[in-house]
């Protein structure tokens, strides 16, 4: 895993920092990953698996018609392009 250093971060930013994190009953580096995680990875984000079986129950998609297309599915590697 990665770790990260912060420099210059003001007092008043570190001590708010703890406090926050006595509220949520964790460590001032639990909160900070918390709060980087919160900041990147929000709730509403797209998750595209859950997006392509909305999509697929929409369309009445079934465990058969994926079988199907496994069944003739290419499973060789992909031939990389060339541009001569």
């Amino acid at each position: 895993m990665a770790a990260v250093t912060i420099r210059n971060l003001s007092d008043e930013v570190h001590r708010a920092l703890k406090l926050r994190a006595t509220r949520h009953n964790r460590s001032a580096e639990a909160e900070m990953r918390a709060i980087l995680e919160a900041a990147v990875r929000p709730e509403g984000r797209l998750r595209l698996g859950t997006a392509l079986h909305e999509i697929g129950q929409r369309h009445g998609v079934t465990r058969a018609d994926i079988d199907a297309i496994e069944q003739v599915r290419d499973r060789r590697p992909a031939e990389p392009m060339t541009f001569d």
